[in-house]
């Protein structure tokens, strides 16, 4: 397959620290803060950090990685890296196309996007936009004709897949947006919470009925129990995650729950995963303990908000060859080579983690 142009931003950034620094630069406090904080005492947010920094690699060596491929595929299309744009509500904070700019920046480089209900343009605007493997993801804001409606409307307008996000019965209290007084668009828009709070595995099992042939993503998963649960009602990915933190405060980093959902799961349904991902080595050290597609939210956030379009184009070429670097190192050629044997769990972090200690040239703030 044929990807797109590159993003000819190869010499003004060429590390993704540089494009943190630029994100920090462009964005107002408000803004900047709803991107790298989470719930109450952000615990759960610095776990995901801390559950990748305590895995370290166990290279293999004398192998030949002249040719390493880091690419994927997805509901029958091939992906330049096993990488799913996560869904972010009001993307269109951090560049004024939103969800649009963001799918022509995945069409470009050549990942998915998931796009949130919660943000703008709609999906079908964004459908119009770009044609990247395009997922949709719904907060249930209301009740099953609600739900029937959005199934259409990703349905015709070409989204392969449907996700609903299943952490956020409640929503948290997130204490830098609260202290900024940063009203986000879609927060300021919300209705038909109720309904979230509502929703149960009887729904689940009700759309599984009414849509059979579209598959069923579950986002927010978080341990074996829920996952076993999921398959037996037929969904088609579970995707672990704990909205980036932002959720349940204390709960624990996604990467410490991939294994025993990969265990659960036993094949019968794709699992995805997010939560800290910002390097490489990260969507490395995931697919090693079986994921089999890693969500990045943050981090597009992060080039869009440099330089649009482009800047989600170089970011992803920045984390594509640092994927690359870091399969070749191990010894494999491929994920498919990779397995738990390549990692050494309970190493001591050596930074205390946060949302930007993957960037060590910069501070906490992103300066």
């Amino acid at each position: 397959m044929t990807w797109g142009e590159p993003s000819g931003l190869e010499e003004r950034y060429q590390t993704l620290h540089e494009l943190v620094r630029a994100a920090r630069a462009n964005l107002a406090p408000g803004p900047w803060d709803y991107l790298v904080g989470g719930a109450e005492t952000e615990t759960t947010l610095r776990r995901n950090r801390l559950a990748l920094d305590t895995l370290a690699f166990r290279p293999r060596v004398l192998r030949d990685v002249s040719r390493v491929d880091p690419t994927a595929t997805l509901f029958g299309r091939r992906l330049r890296l096993p990488i799913l744009l996560a869904p972010i509500g009001s993307i269109e904070t951090f560049t004024p196309g939103g969800g649009a700019t963001a799918a022509r920046g995945a069409a470009r480089f050549g990942v998915a996007q998931m796009l949130s209900s919660v943000c703008s343009p709609g999906p079908e605007a964004v459908a119009a936009a770009a044609d990247p493997l395009r997922i949709f993801q719904l907060y249930v804001r209301g009740d099953e004709a609600f739900v029937d409606a959005s199934v259409k409307i990703a349905r015709d307008h070409g989204y392969a897949a449907f996700a609903v996000t299943v952490d956020t019965a409640l929503y948290s209290r997130r204490e830098r947006d609260i202290a900024r007084r940063f009203a986000k668009p879609w927060r300021q828009r919300a209705t038909g919470l109720d309904f979230q709070a509502a929703f149960s595995w009887d729904h689940i099992a009700r759309f599984r009925d009414r849509w059979p042939d579209v598959p069923l993503i579950l986002k927010g998963i978080a341990t074996a129990e829920d996952a076993e649960i999921a398959c037996a009602h037929g969904v088609g990915v579970v995707y672990i995650s704990n909205h980036g933190g932002r959720q349940l405060d204390h709960g624990r980093g996604s990467i410490d729950v991939l294994p025993e959902v990969v265990t659960a799961v036993a094949g019968r349904a794709l699992v995805f995963v997010d939560g800290g991902v910002m390097r490489g080595s990260d969507v490395v050290k995931a697919m090693a303990l079986g994921a089999d597609i890693v969500g990045i939210g943050r981090l597009p956030c992060i080039g869009l908000a440099a330089a649009g379009e482009a800047g989600l184009v170089r970011t992803l070429e920045l984390l594509e060859d640092e994927v690359r670097i870091c399969l070749g190192l191990l010894g494999v050629t491929h994920y498919a080579e990779l397995d738990a044997s390549f990692l050494h769990h309970g190493v001591p972090p050596v930074a205390a983690p946060h949302a930007l200690s993957p960037f060590p040239l910069l501070n906490e703030d992103g300066y």
